[in-house]
């Protein structure tokens, strides 16, 4: 954990070694874990597996029925004013 004088103080370097040992750097504000700096790759591993499960989540939702389709202008104007 990196707390945030140590940030102020070492700057980036801090983050570098913290991640180097641990995959991730915690930062600590006033005593307490605020922050997480992890690696861009780790960072894009992370968001496409939101985004498969957002896909999958989408996908049993059409199954289920819960889900509109929209085919016309006409019928666009109107859901979009249920909205």
């Amino acid at each position: 954990m990196i707390t945030a004088n140590d940030l102020k103080v070492k700057g980036i370097k801090a983050i570098h070694q913290e991640i180097n040992e641990n995959d991730e750097a915690i930062i600590s504000f006033r005593g307490k874990p605020r922050y997480i700096v992890i690696d861009f790759d780790k960072y894009d591993e992370l968001r496409a597996l939101e985004l498969d499960k957002t896909y999958l989540e989408t996908m049993q939702e059409i199954k289920q029925g819960k889900c509109k389709t929209i085919s016309t202008n006409d019928e666009l104007e109107e859901h979009l004013k249920g909205l």
